[in-house]
């Protein structure tokens, strides 16, 4: 059994955010196979997918980005999903938009997110997906930046590097190792 986790924020004011970039991919995913995130538990909106006869969750938490760890305990520990089984998607400022990069493990670099995730798991053991969403511009505040929109010319490399974050995942979910997954798709 394998967790797909998408980090972002609930609501359609930050729907299209840059902190919201892990939300865009698990829907583009979900469009891609023709499925709807139809269900609830956790705290998190999420669908059930099976690949090769191996089930697989695809998850949403809907507790706002900072206590994403809350409702990731909660399908980690109820379907004892191991930690090489779970895959968390989510932004990165310190990467250009278009930039998707892959890490088995690590710190939080400063994404609180990922900090309550590492916190609820008891570890940094925690595989991940990040993908750039830029710096802030001079004199813009990192929060107003994340919860900011990407900006008209940025769509093009943001809907790319959606679509790579896609193919990485399937590519993983197909049964390649992570050191695979990450060997093809880091850039």
């Amino acid at each position: 059994m394998k967790l797909v986790a998408g980090l972002g924020n609930p609501g359609p004011k930050y729907e299209r955010s840059r902190h919201n970039i892990g939300f865009i991919t698990l829907d583009e995913w979900a469009y891609q196979h023709h499925l709807t995130f139809d269900q609830e538990k956790f705290k998190a909106k999420y669908l059930e997918y099976r690949v090769q006869g191996e089930k697989v969750f695809f998850v949403k938490p809907q507790t706002f980005m900072n206590l994403s760890g809350e409702s990731l305990i909660g399908f980690v520990n109820y379907f004892d999903i191991e930690l090489e089984d779970l895959l968390v998607v989510f932004d990165d400022m310190d990467m250009d938009v278009g930039r998707l990069r892959m890490r088995r493990k690590g710190s939080s670099g400063g994404h609180n997110g990922i900090k309550n995730i590492i916190q609820h798991l008891g570890t940094d053991q925690v595989q991940r997906l990040k993908l750039g969403v830029g710096r802030p511009a001079a004199g813009v505040s990192v929060v107003n930046h994340v919860l900011g929109d990407f900006p008209k010319e940025d769509h093009t490399a943001m809907l790319e590097s959606t679509r790579q974050a896609v193919d990485a995942i399937d590519y993983w979910l197909a049964g390649h190792s992570f050191e695979e997954t990450m060997t093809k798709y880091n850039h």
